[in-house]
């Protein structure tokens, strides 16, 4: 008897941690495919690749069981040698043009916990060359 009574709380801990860990990794996986959503959006056609508000909502949808996820698309370009350029006047030849999107969102566990911060950060990028 004095075993169970040890050994259920125990038992109840380890529970509780397995749930917290997977909450907290299928939080991370959605703000990551959501990510993959934006730059995928883009990647639709060339009009898409500079409809920023296009690729956050894509994102946002993508990941509708994450509250408050925020999604930031930006646009770069590069020359052939990876030397960064202007978009719009590119002083390079075979000018390649990338969209990023950035995600983040705040996970909360349902109890506190030792050495454990609360909320916790999770964020994620995709770059996707589109031209």
């Amino acid at each position: 008897m004095l075993e169970l009574a040890v050994a259920v709380p125990l038992l109840a801990l380890v529970l509780a941690g397995v749930m917290e860990f997977g909450r907290v990794f299928y939080t991370a996986a959605e703000v990551s495919n959501a990510a993959r959503a934006g730059v995928q959006y883009a990647a639709i056609n060339t009009a898409n690749a500079s409809n920023f508000d296009g690729m956050q909502q894509a994102a946002t949808n993508d990941a509708a069981n994450v509250p408050a996820m925020t999604a930031t698309a930006s646009q770069f370009c590069e020359c052939p040698d990876g030397t960064s350029t202007s978009c719009s006047t590119g002083s390079c030849s075979l000018k390649r043009t990338y969209v990023k999107v950035v995600t983040s969102a705040q996970f909360r566990t349902m109890g506190t916990y030792p050495g454990i911060p609360n909320p916790i950060s999770v964020s994620s990028q995709a770059t996707l060359r589109v031209q």
